[in-house]
């Protein structure tokens, strides 16, 4: 039996929680450009991409024709609540935030729940077996926390201030700490099992694909284990890309759900959409959906079909949590400036000739106010410099200029003196000369491993931005070379690049590959909404 009382908590939170559960979209890439208007148009999260073959079949059983679009669930979440869908339909992992709005409720004329998912612990089958963690074990939230605690598990996951993922598995260390988990309030968050369970969180995304091929990678003595949606891991088991499958752990106390709702927005097109949703909750689809996507069915004749392909004897319980917002708000808040581990960086930053033109050099210095705090949306708030972080500048242009750190504070008002302090920086940063942008970036490198090397509890990174190709100092050669030379620490530092302007694209992928880093593209959005993107991966 499900409990649904979590769903009444995330209808308060997942204004900023959503998981880019598969490849991430492009920024602004669920709008519809030129939707048909005779078809029934769906915007549907990026995760629900292997759900598109669909669109043939459901044309072929009812004739009614049907157009996807796709996009982060944020962002399109919050285009349904504005009125700006732009679609007929949407299909999203959870419909909570949506409905738990006015406007949103208003857009929405007819929903039905159409597969699930649980969110699971998808353990490396020689580390579950090392920990005990095999047949009818019953795993605990504690013995998870113990175990990352004592470096014993070591894993991937969506983060938490930006992924429904990476949020309900910190809620549900909270509420599995607490003295009473179905009322959780602000005194009954347990700090230290929260820290415990965070040091095994080795590795940091907010897409699951990226967190896929460097889990692929990395699985072994770097990490153990991905915490995702059910579905996501069996996929990977099935894909044989691991060097061991992983045994899923699903927390005794509970885990949280996935449902999957289709939401009619345009109710001139009730009947088309009544017709869909017959036939995605027949027979047909939700076996199709069971065997291509590996989410269960609702349709229990269609689970007993296809009950081979999931785990059998877990007991999937829904955690009971709170429905208070203000214990989500200060959970989070305690998560970036408190609980994860403290994060390091270097932002290296071209200042050449060429940012003066279009306006490029005002962008940069508007994206670093965004670091500084100037967004006080949910998401600005949850992707700005936290509290423990130290955060080094460093421009360059026909040479590299000195580096300027800050440290910023935990504390609130001490925080906001060293905001002020970025922005002043930010405002004196003058656009003139070159691209020196490998011995830059080498330099960025060799600068984080000394700080590593004297701060090892920290997570390090650096971010790489240009607006063009390297035309002084190194080349690719040479910086390549260079690279080999660093020591094992700077090479253990991703390199996050910024495509923006005429910046040399495959130069800037070259780079974020050698380095195990990613590649974001600003070339057509604005350049703070990509900050504030790369942000989830730090």
């Amino acid at each position: 039996m499900f409990k649904r009382a979590f769903w009444i908590f995330l209808a308060v939170l997942v204004i900023f929680l959503w998981a880019k559960h598969d490849p991430s979209p492009t920024p602004g890439s669920n709008r519809i450009e030129a939707p048909d208007p005779a078809a029934l148009s769906i915007l549907a999260t990026s995760d629900l991409r292997d759900a598109e073959p669909l669109a043939g079949l459901i044309q072929q059983a009812t004739g009614v024709k049907v157009q996807f679009f796709f996009g982060g669930t944020m962002e399109s979440a919050d285009k349904v609540i504005n009125g700006k869908a732009g679609a007929d339909a949407a299909w999203f992992a959870n419909a909570k935030y949506v409905l738990s709005d006015p406007r949103g409720r208003s857009q929405v004329k007819l929903q039905d729940k159409i597969m699930f998912s649980p969110l699971v612990i998808g353990v490396s089958q020689s580390e579950a077996q090392k920990l005990g963690w095999t047949g009818d074990t019953k795993v605990t939230w504690r013995a998870i926390a113990e175990a990352a605690k004592a470096g014993r598990l070591r894993y991937a996951m969506n983060n938490p201030a930006s992924s429904n993922q990476g949020f309900m598995a910190l809620m549900g260390v909270a509420a599995a700490f607490a003295d009473k988990p179905e009322a959780l309030t602000l005194a009954d968050i347990r700090k230290q099992p929260i820290r415990d369970f965070l040091v095994g969180y080795k590795l940091v995304g907010d897409n699951s694909s990226y967190l896929t091929a460097k889990f692929i990678e990395q699985q072994g003595a770097a990490v153990n284990a991905f915490i995702n949606y059910e579905s996501w891991l069996l996929s990977l088991n099935r894909s044989g890309k691991l060097r061991e499958p992983l045994t899923l752990i699903y927390p005794y106390e509970g885990v949280a759900t996935a449902d999957y709702p289709l939401l009619l927005l345009n109710d001139a097109k009730r009947a088309d959409y009544v017709k869909v949703v017959d036939y995605l909750k027949g027979p047909e689809a939700q076996r199709w959906l069971a065997e291509n996507t590996l989410r269960r069915p609702f349709n229990p004749d269609v689970a007993g079909q296809v009950a081979k392909l999931f785990p059998t004897g877990q007991l999937l319980v829904e955690l009971p949590f709170t429905a208070d917002r203000a214990v989500a708000d200060a959970l989070l808040a305690a998560y970036m400036n408190e609980y994860r581990i403290p994060i390091a960086s270097v932002f290296v930053l071209d200042t050449s000739g060429s940012m003066a033109e279009a306006g490029r050099g005002k962008s940069l210095i508007e994206s670093l106010y965004f670091l500084a705090g100037a967004d006080d949306s949910p998401t600005g708030r949850l992707t700005r410099l936290a509290g423990r972080e130290q955060v080094m500048l460093l421009p360059f242009s026909s040479e590299i200029y000195p580096p300027v750190r800050f440290d910023i504070p935990a504390d609130d008002q001490a925080r906001a003196t060293v905001f002020a302090d970025i922005r002043r920086y930010a405002d004196r940063l003058k656009m003139g000369g070159a691209t020196r942008l490998y011995d830059a970036t080498l330099a960025a490198l060799k600068l984080l491993a000394g700080e590593k090397e004297k701060r090892p509890g920290y997570m390090y990174s650096v971010v790489l931005f240009t607006d063009g190709e390297s035309n002084t100092g190194l080349d690719w050669a040479g910086f390549q070379q260079a690279y080999t030379q660093l020591p094992r620490l700077a090479q253990e530092i991703p390199v996050f690049t910024i495509l923006y302007g005429e910046g040399n694209v495959r130069e800037l992928e070259k780079v974020a590959e050698l380095t195990h880093g990613k590649t974001f593209d600003a070339r057509q959005v604005n350049l703070a909404t990509v900050f504030k993107e790369i942000r989830a991966y730090q």
